[in-house]
């Protein structure tokens, strides 16, 4: 593979001379092999040049048919072969990272067009791969038994052996078992309460031998925007174990769908505590031979951590429309937390004692030193309410609290942002009101670059927006009228969001008995694998997906996707981040609740055209529209130039 993609003049700048070669691939290269010149990716293309040359951070607002993923990956690929080090391109979830390299992509298209070898590797979140810890246990359990065995069987021939590896192939990837639905994938697949660093069998699992092959990528490592922030919370703390960081050191980082990187850091930055686990860690330390003082404290330990999560069960709520529960924060809390973290307090004095006396396996005593030093700095954040947002979530094995910083930008801004490189943000959706201040304030950007430049595609004539819903019609029922309409009209071809799982549920179970659509094809979220899903929808013009994830990211050009129903407006769910959010806002609605809607609103919306020849409609089934002029005349203000709302 050459080092450069073009022919290299010294005494010249670099970056200069990769925007004279980027102008000739858009001008001549791309157009000879029937791509079209669009003004936009070029105008795009000549931004980026000076981001990368004073390696500084912009906002790249494009449209959609801008080009704007050709124009970021031609100076990633430049600039890592520059640097000798590969570029990140971090992704919103991981179907956009499948939309990037499958076989027709945009990674593909240069390949094939230009003959630019590039070697794009995956990095993948941990939660993507299949843990054989978990896999052991499933197949023994009483629910989908042959399921797991059939797994367990499919495993490679080295996952069984003891003696070194000869060869290894990539294995335990979700996208492997697409035939898994969601909640067989929860059953075996790694969750935050896995300890892979004690792990017998962490040398032959996936996920490690995962890490191995893309750490070696010369170009492009492509992850999710939560897998780099996972990089980012974890890296001096995995140095500090003598652990490599998650990602290797990098030349660059582009952010696709960067609006939406906020909600990964403070993901990325949550503390979960389990009782469960917390009792499975310490009660190690009782096999090894150890005071009694310890013991004690150990014993203590445990009753504390049940106590409070008894606590916990009793001062929470389940939220309507929300995995997660209200955690209703009092004085009881309070004193469990405070007594708890006294007695690990206690435990953390005597371990370092212990460690003295060497009757404690130091690999051992290390897992459960970090441990409590993590629990300690929830509990501790837990305790200065003003500061978090917390709540539980239920699961067969109990409670787990979940504890999260409020604001990241600190963190952001320390951990990316003081980096000395470029950083591209890149979406359709980067400003507010034409300014880019507010996300970059959210982040701890104090210093950037920006520009917006509009989709090249003509929507009038080619895009219809409909409120279908008639006189009488209202509820439930009347939206499942209103959106079989829209079905039948368009044979299928359809995809339908939803703004929760909820009513996602909801739709299913109902449309089943719905004779008049008896003859279209219906695929739901998280019934498999969500690429199989979205290359059958693809592949199948009467398909109709339907999903909660896709406002972002899905690109369909072509017939089998004429059809966008919202089904309702994407309003923020009621849990207890958004919750928080509100509470330091002086209008909630009008700050929160609003923006967050009109945003993801925009993107779904932007999944019906997405080539210059496709046209169809986008249906609004939301009964808000009829009774709120405000929210219409917003939604109004959403459509594209020429594009008009009509009701009924």
């Amino acid at each position: 593979m050459n080092r450069y993609p073009f022919a290299v003049e010294p005494g010249k700048p670099y970056v200069q001379q990769v925007g004279e070669w980027v102008a000739d691939v858009f001008y001549d290269a791309l157009p000879e092999a029937g791509f079209e010149v669009r003004d936009e990716q070029i105008y795009m293309a000549f931004q980026l040049e000076k981001a990368f040359a004073d390696k500084r951070t912009i906002f790249a607002e494009a449209g959609v048919g801008t080009g704007k993923t050709l124009a970021y990956l031609l100076y990633a690929v430049s600039y890592a072969r520059y640097h000798r080090k590969p570029a990140i391109i971090a992704c919103a979830d991981e179907s956009l990272i499948e939309q990037l390299v499958k076989p027709e992509g945009d990674i593909a298209k240069l390949t094939k067009h230009l003959g630019l070898s590039i070697d794009a590797r995956l990095a993948k979140s941990q939660d993507r791969y299949l843990c054989l810890n978990k896999l052991d246990r499933a197949r023994t359990e009483y629910e989908d038994p042959e399921l797991y065995r059939e797994l367990y069987e499919q495993l490679p021939a080295f996952v069984h052996k003891s003696e070194g590896m000869q060869s290894f192939h990539a294995y335990g990837d979700r996208k492997m078992y697409p035939h898994l639905n969601d909640r067989q994938w929860d059953k075996v697949n790694w969750d935050p309460f896995q300890d892979c660093f004690v792990c017998d069998k962490r040398h032959r699992c996936g996920q490690t031998l995962s890490r191995e092959f893309y750490r070696q990528s010369a170009d492009l490592i492509i992850c999710s925007h939560d897998f780099y922030m996972e990089h980012i919370w974890t890296y001096e703390g995995r140095r500090r174990e003598g652990q490599l960081p998650l990602l290797p050191e990098h030349c660059a980082v582009v952010f696709d769908e960067g609006h939406l990187l906020e909600s990964a850091a403070q993901k990325a930055l949550t503390y979960r505590i389990k009782h469960e686990s917390f009792e499975q860690l310490v009660t190690r330390l009782l096999k090894n031979d150890i005071r009694e003082i310890l013991a004690v404290l150990i014993d203590e330990a445990i009753d504390r951590s049940e106590e409070l999560f008894v606590l916990l069960d009793r001062h929470s709520r389940v939220v309507p429309g929300s995995d997660r529960r209200e955690v209703r924060l009092n004085g009881e809390l309070y004193g469990a937390v405070a007594r708890l973290r006294g007695t690990l307090d206690a435990i953390e004095e005597e371990l370092v004692f212990e460690s003295e006396l060497y009757t404690l396996d130091g690999y051992q005593l290390r897992i459960v030193e970090e441990h409590l030093e993590m629990m300690q700095k929830a509990l501790g954040l837990f305790q200065s309410s003003g500061s978090l947002i917390c709540w539980a979530t239920d699961s067969p094995t109990g409670l787990t609290l979940v504890i999260m910083p409020k604001a990241v930008k600190e963190v952001l801004r320390e951990g990316v942002f003081s980096r000395s490189m470029p950083i591209v943000f890149s979406s359709a959706t980067l400003s507010v009101n034409g300014s880019f201040d507010y996300l970059a304030d959210t982040l701890g950007i104090d210093r950037y670059l920006s520009f917006s430049v509009a989709s090249p595609y003509e929507y009038a004539g080619r895009m219809e927006a409909l409120c279908p819903l008639r006189e009488g019609e209202s509820g439930f029922s009347g939206k499942l009228k209103a959106a079989a309409r829209m079905l039948l009209r368009t044979g299928g071809r359809a995809l339908m969001l939803f703004p929760s799982r909820e009513e996602l549920a909801e739709f299913q179970a109902a449309v089943s008995g719905c004779e008049e659509l008896s003859h279209l094809d219906f695929v739901f979220e998280g019934e498999g694998e969500i690429s199989r899903l979205i290359a059958e929808f693809e592949a199948n013009e009467t398909m109709v997906l339907c999903a909660v994830t896709l406002w972002e990211g899905l690109d369909v050009p072509g017939p089998s996707l004429s059809n966008v129903i919202v089904w309702s407006l994407p309003f923020p769910p009621n849990d207890p981040v958004f919750a928080a959010k509100r509470l330091d806002a002086a209008s909630p609605y009008h700050e929160v609740d609003l923006p967050y809607m009109l945003l993801r609103l925009k993107q779904g919306i932007g999944r019906l055209i997405r080539s210059r020849d496709d046209s169809g409609l986008v249906a609004f089934v939301a009964s808000e529209l009829q009774e709120n002029p405000e929210l219409t005349e917003l939604v109004s203000g959403l459509l594209p130039e020429g594009v008009e709302l009509r009701f009924g």
